[in-house]
């Protein structure tokens, strides 16, 4: 059975409540291997479970560039003059706060939709045909901006293109967590993260290079370029094996295995174990089946997949924010970025300097994201996310500083420019820490039978903060509103203090984990500074034991220190 020629004792448990056998010898060994196996050797062994994420996650980078179009726009001399709805007091025309609420909020609705919508589909369908779903319908939604002659065609165009959206939002970031070994699932899923600031850079690139053209093309050429996307990820996604997980939990075991076989490479020399690989996830999925009680939404609030649901989506919740669309990401003080273009030349940046601020900073982010990569090879991301909020704490603290009015002109100018550097310090440093951990986290603490479901509550919840943030975020910067500019990093600071508190006492760390091991942490209820292999290991026993056995006390008594 063993590819790498050695012979294993078969030892075989026939869980509760379930006709399919499990090889618990297989299993456990196929756990030990994927951890101890190094990053070198994951890399020979997986390299097409690397391209097949890759060619899903192309989806993000279009949502990036599409989602990042219209915040960008608010402040586009072309776009503000043809839609803009009341006087610039410098001149032309803007958008007002309430149309940009109204807007910002459509697209977040429609996500929402798309996102529970998701945890159907994908469930029902599988990941491929999906993706090929939504792109279809995305196709066809991409002419309301194009064609839109009001800003209602836009709040239109909002809902009905952020249905697809929310579902590529969550969908590329669970294939890539099921078909990555854990070697690869830091890389793979922070990859996600790289791919909204990939899709953003390209936006803002492209904005700053158009401003020269006048009139109506200069802002319907960006949305043009939205079709150039969805035909290539369709004809790859075609091509791309399903998600063995999926396959595993649909009972088509000999499907999920020649899944598996198109994502390895046996000549790579690298030893590997199809069949006990296999064996990990039927048990794996088994284990979950007897302690959580289903595969529903509600089921995410039931049990142990209470403290899951919750890490998944108050990590991404903070993470609501905007160099790519905009709270722990989006509290922590980068919802200031979606309106940075904005945000820069309200602190008195000419229109042009702004763009090229803007274009820069989110350049910087795609180094940092790269920078990151190296990182959480030898850093977990509960340390990754308990830094990155102590520097975003200090940052905003210094910006809001600098936003306290003085009565030089001069030093109002050096101010400006001061804010401007630190907004862009900060938003590197977000990538470096903030950005990438999260993507990884939400994609990592579900079970694999809830995955689907929790990430799609994990990013509702990150819109719905997105609501909030799009209600007050362009109040707080409008010439014609509260006018706050730098002082508004104070009101982020506080946001950020009070979700650095919760990361430290609610967020663990998952590095080097298979999702078995966390499944039986989470199970015997481990605190968040507690989560370790040799813990895991005390517990491995109760992976393959049946159930009855199990309630009959079967497994040994751990005593360790519980939520």
């Amino acid at each position: 059975m063993a590819d790498n020629g050695q012979q294993q004792v078969a030892a075989t448990t026939t869980v509760a409540n379930n006709d399919i056998p499990v090889d618990a010898v297989a299993a456990h060994e196929a756990i030990r291997n994927e951890r101890e196996m190094t990053v070198r050797d994951t890399l020979r062994l997986w390299p097409k479970a690397i391209l097949f994420s890759f060619i899903l996650s192309l989806a993000i980078i279009m949502e990036g560039y599409d989602t990042s179009l219209m915040s960008n726009f608010y402040a586009y001399p072309a776009f503000k003059n043809r839609y803009g709805d009341e006087p610039d007091p410098d001149g032309g025309m803007l958008i007002s706060a309430n149309w940009q609420t109204i807007i910002s909020n459509s697209t977040q609705v429609g996500s929402i939709l798309g996102l529970i919508l998701n945890g159907f589909i994908t469930e029902w369908f599988g990941f491929k045909r999906s993706m090929i779903y939504t792109m279809t319908a995305l196709i066809a939604a991409i002419f309301i901006p194009f064609f839109s002659n009001s800003l209602g065609m836009f709040v239109a165009a909002g809902i009905l293109q952020g249905i697809p959206w929310g579902v590529f939002q969550t969908l590329a970031v669970t294939y890539a967590a099921d078909i990555c070994p854990t070697g690869l699932r830091t890389y793979m899923t922070s990859w996600i993260n790289m791919c909204w600031v990939i899709g953003i850079l390209l936006s803002s690139g492209i904005l700053r290079g158009l401003m020269s053209i006048e009139g109506q093309w200069g802002y319907r050429i960006p949305f043009a370029l939205q079709w150039v996307w969805p035909v290539p990820i369709i004809i790859a996604t075609i091509f791309a094996p399903e998600s063995p997980w999926w396959l595993v939990r649909q009972g088509r075991i000999e499907d999920a295995r020649a899944s598996v076989l198109r994502m390895v490479k046996l000549e790579s020399g690298v030893p590997f174990d199809l069949d006990a690989h296999v064996e990990m996830m039927i048990a794996t999925n088994q284990f979950e089946k007897e302690v959580s009680t289903g595969v529903q939404y509600w089921d995410c609030f039931r049990g142990v997949d209470l403290r899951r649901t919750e890490i998944s989506c108050v990590t991404w919740c903070y993470i609501k924010a905007d160099p790519f669309t905009q709270v722990v990401q989006a509290l922590c003080g980068v919802p200031f970025m979606s309106y940075s273009t904005q945000f820069l030349i309200q602190a008195g940046l000419s229109t042009e300097d702004a763009y090229s601020l803007n274009l820069g900073q989110n350049g910087l982010s795609l180094f940092g994201c790269i920078i990151a990569w190296w990182i959480m090879t030898y850093v977990g991301r509960r340390t990754l996310y308990v830094y990155g909020l102590a520097i975003m704490l200090v940052i905003l603290f210094v910006s809001g500083c600098l936003g306290i009015p003085s009565e030089s002109q001069g030093d109002a100018e050096a101010r400006s420019w001061a804010v401007g550097a630190l907004l862009v310090f900060m938003l590197f440093c977000f990538q470096l820490t903030l950005g990438p951990s999260c993507y990884t986290l939400v994609a990592e603490m579900p079970s694999t039978r809830l995955r689907i479901k929790t990430v799609a509550l994990a990013r509702a919840c990150y819109n719905i903060a997105g609501l909030v943030t799009n209600f007050i975020m362009p109040r707080m910067v409008g010439k014609n509103d509260w006018n706050w500019g730098a002082k508004t990093a104070f009101f982020w600071a506080g946001i950020t203090l009070i979700f650095l508190a919760w990361t430290y006492f609610r967020l663990p760390e998952p590095a080097g984990l298979t999702y078995a091991e966390l499944d039986l942490l989470f199970e015997h209820r481990v605190s968040a500074r507690k989560f370790s292999h040799e813990l895991a290991s005390q517990f491995a026993g109760d992976l393959t034991m049946p159930d009855e056995k199990r309630a009959a006390g079967g497994a040994a008594e751990h005593h360790v220190e519980k939520v």
